[in-house]
């Protein structure tokens, strides 16, 4: 697992560590059972606060994609069915968030937004086809 780090686009280090350890573990980088970074060797190798990186662990436990063992490091759990549902879903929506914002600042109507999210379903329908045949 790689973590790369910006300080240009508004978003909090930690975020950007919690979500780059919570998309390694949904897509199945990260599984079940590995251990991660100590927070200090995280924080060293970014170098970053200490502080930081035990924030992004501390929210990833929270939200119940690693657990940390006081003096033997952080390990990932496994994935909770419902877990993976609502981070996805919540991804979906920051996502559908964004575009809608865009959308209004084009000032495309509702049809207009529909029309673009069809094509992106279909060209996103024949390129699974293509990866199966």
């Amino acid at each position: 697992m790689r973590v790369v780090l910006s300080n240009s686009g508004g978003v909090p280090l930690y975020q950007q560590i919690k979500e780059q350890v919570g998309a390694a573990i949904l897509s199945g980088e990260l599984v079940q059972g590995s251990a991660l970074p100590s927070v200090r060797v995280l924080a060293r190798d970014l170098r970053i606060s200490v502080i930081t990186t035990t924030r992004a662990y501390a929210e990833l436990a929270a939200e119940g994609f690693i657990v940390t063992v006081p003096g033997k490091g952080a390990y990932v759990l496994p994935l909770d069915s419902a877990l993976v549902r609502e981070q996805l879903l919540r991804r979906v929506e920051d996502g559908l968030q964004a575009a809608l914002d865009a959308a209004l600042l084009a000032r495309l109507d509702r049809d207009g937004l529909i029309q673009i999210l069809d094509g992106l379903l279909q060209a996103g329908h024949e390129y699974a086809s293509a990866q199966e045949g």
